[in-house]
This record gives structure tokens, sequence and C-alpha cells, in this order.
């Protein structure tokens, strides 16, 4: 039997936003459709923690709600980028200049590109090569879709980019959009048909466009910040990646944990300050514990974190990493921002034949 797509839906709440990270389970070639800036860290942990090669990250459009993550990602793990070349001079720092009828492969899966302008001239839906999938940006929404108010943006032209491109796919091609406002996650073309309000049912062209030309929307909070950014696909001005921590090379995980490797911690010993969380008798049992850590279990960190010194970046271990990752949330809560836990625990840092203590 066929190995099933990879698939996960992420969500960005301050913008209501989803990404769509689908990959080949053979190859673990991946693709990322509409990342969020801020959102870059989580997505690429997920990346690295499933194992994928990202071959690229693809805008839908030139977003006004949220800055793309494309360039970070690019940066991150040379990845390409790709966003519709009908934006013409607006739009610099793609890699692919994408237009109707192109497709992006992917191991042995493939998206197809079909032009949907309306919201903008240069919107994008991406079809799953068998016409299970359809990512429609801000084209076709739950129960909905994309304005049509500013960015060159045109009912007539979302009407026929909806009616000819869209709901000519299968009935039963799930429809994923790159944003919803009221929880729904999914649709199909067979449900906004029969039941979209703007578009759906009987509703003609004039229907719909006098329903998009009379929403009185306000404009994208994020909209001064949002289009100029995503017209150079996310690189912020100063061309520099953000950082997690500037005392080291701090991870976080899909899970939101920050983490550091043993290799680092035990070559940078003497410029941080190493909290043991676990039991007393696993401190002082077999895996041993290094040198100078301060002894703190868990179940007492939130009472006693006015012991732990200030001066200098803290470490947190455990056996494998699981208590030590909640005893930098314990930190965090308490205003020690500069936490993290020692990736793997002690047992990473057996594995890397790395000096302890026992008593």
């Amino acid at each position: 039997m066929d190995k099933p797509l990879i698939f996960r839906q992420l969500f960005d709440a301050d913008s209501s936003t989803y990404t769509y990270l689908l990959a080949d389970p053979v190859s673990k070639e991946a693709v990322l459709i509409d990342p969020v800036f801020e959102q870059h860290q989580r997505d690429r942990a997920l990346i690295e923690e499933l194992d994928l090669t990202l071959l690229a990250t693809l805008d839908t459009h030139c977003h006004a709600d949220h800055v793309t993550g494309a360039w970070l990602m690019q940066q991150a793990v040379g990845s390409k980028i790709g966003i519709s070349g009908r934006y013409g001079d607006m739009v610099s720092g793609a890699d692919y200049l994408l237009d109707h009828g192109d497709v992006i492969k992917f191991g042995d899966r493939a998206l197809e590109v079909r032009a949907t302008p309306g919201h903008t001239d240069g919107c994008i839906t991406y079809v799953l090569d068998d016409q299970t999938m359809a990512f429609t940006g801000d084209c076709l929404l739950i129960r909905g879709a994309g304005r049509c108010d500013f960015q060159q943006g045109n009912a007539h032209i979302m009407y026929r980019s909806i009616t000819e491109q869209i709901f000519s796919l299968p009935d039963d091609c799930v429809i994923w959009p790159a944003h919803d406002y009221s929880g729904r996650t999914a649709s199909s073309v067979r449900e906004e048909k029969a039941y979209n309000p703007r578009i759906g049912g009987q509703a003609d062209e004039n229907d719909f466009v006098g329903y998009m030309e009379n929403l009185g929307l306000p404009h994208p909070k994020k909209i001064d910040i949002a289009i100029p950014a995503n017209c150079v696909c996310g690189r912020p001005e100063d061309g520099k990646m953000p950082v997690i921590a500037d005392w080291g090379p701090v991870r976080l995980t899909y899970a939101g944990v920050k983490e550091i490797d043993p290799q680092w911690v035990a070559e940078h010993l003497d410029r941080l300050h190493v909290v043991d969380v676990r039991g007393v008798d696993e401190f002082n049992g077999d895996l041993g514990h290094i040198d100078d850590a301060q002894w703190l279990p868990l179940p007492e960190l939130d009472d006693r974190v006015s012991e732990i010194p200030t001066d200098q970046p803290v470490v947190t271990v455990c056996k494998s990493g699981r208590r030590s990752a909640q005893a930098t949330v314990i930190l965090k809560k308490q205003g020690r921002k500069e936490a993290a836990s020692l990736r793997g625990g002690m047992l990473s840092w057996h594995q890397a034949k790395l000096p302890v203590v026992r008593q």
C-alpha cells in the first residue's frame, strides 16, 4: 500500500492564517504553503523533527495581513521561494515566478498552479496532483471569499476564478483556505457550491459582485507593514535572521521548548549555570551529574527560583529532557528568560561521552 501524504495544517492566531506542510513520505521532500514570519521557528522545528527536506515555500499571494516567512526559511534551510509572476516588478527575491499551469514537484507528488486572481491579480490556488486537495489562499474561503477592494482586487474576475478554476475540481476535493476567522479548518468544493453565501447555490455573477462590493470592511491592521515586506518575500530591512537567544545556539522545538545541545554546554560551562531538576537518588545515581550543577528538584523549583544566580544563562537538566523542559517554563513565568533545557538530558550527555560527577 502506498504511504499517505505527510500533511500538517498549522495556524497563526494573530492573523488567523493557515500554513500547510506537505511532504512525500518516501523521499521526505516537502513544500510549505503560506508561512508566517513569526511562526518560523515553529515551522522549522516541525520540518526538522519529521526529518524532511524543504524544497520550497509557496505563497498563494502577496499578503496584506501578515509577513511571509519565505525569506527566513530560505536562509535557514536553503528552500526556494515561489510566488505568482503576475506581480511583475512589484515583487523581488523569489526563485520561482509561477503562473497558470506550472507544476511544483516534491518527491513523487506535485502541485498544479492555477491562477485565481480577484483578491489580488497575483493570487494562486495550488491543486494536489490527484485533485483531492486545493489550497485556495484568499480566493475561496470557507463560506466566504477574499475581499476585492484593494491590491488590484476585482469581484468580476474573482467570480470567474472561483467558478472556472476551483468549482471545476471534483466535488469531494477538500478546500484548504489561507484564513478562517471562525475556527473552521476545511471545506469541500461540494459544500461551497451549495452553501457559500456569496457564490454558492443559485448565485450568479451579479449576486456575487453586489455582495463583494458592499462588505464595508476596514483595511487589514498590518497592511502598511505586510505589503512592503512581502514584496521582498519577507526579507527584513536589516537582512538579518532573528535569534532565539544571544548567549548560545538555542533551538525552539515544535512544542515550543528552548533546547541547547550537550556538546556546546560542555564547552561553555564556565559561562553557564546548570540546574539539575531530578530527584536526589537520580542526581547521585548511575548517570551522575554535571560538575558544579545546582541540585534543585522540579517539584520545589517554583518556590526556590530566587536561589538560582542571575548573572549567567541557565541550563536545566534531567534524565531525558522532559522535566527540564517544564523547568524552563517555570523559569520563564518567573521572569528568567535566559534559560534552555539540555537537549536529551543526561542520557544524551552520556552518549556524547561528556564528563560527569558521581557521589
